[in-house]
């Protein structure tokens, strides 16, 4: 995957996670400041979400742990446990009391 690709993949990824929280009902907003997205909840909880283009891959960072997930098959997907990234980001949403459609 060459770095332009990667860029319109990653940032595809950070815009509908943004659009997802923005149309939601819940508690949560989201910052968004170049390859950094911030998302706060009601709780005062966060989730950091950046692209990390070193390494090509979507990074994110919350309260149960660090995630990481590169572009395979068509989707975001941890090279860790296999998990695919909206999948997770619902899981972790979820966990603080949020119903985000991604």
């Amino acid at each position: 995957m060459t770095e332009s690709e990667f860029n319109q993949l990653a940032d595809a990824a950070l815009a509908r996670i943004e659009t997802a929280i923005d149309n939601s009902d819940g508690d949560a907003e989201c910052n968004r400041s170049g390859n950094v997205l911030e998302i706060e909840f009601g709780n005062g909880q966060k989730i950091i979400i950046n692209r990390h283009d070193v390494n090509r891959e979507i990074w994110v960072a919350a309260k149960s742990g660090g995630f990481h997930y590169a572009w395979q098959d068509g989707a975001w997907h941890s090279r860790r446990d296999g998990s695919e990234l909206f999948d997770k980001l619902a899981e972790l949403f979820a966990e603080q009391g949020e119903k985000i459609v991604l």
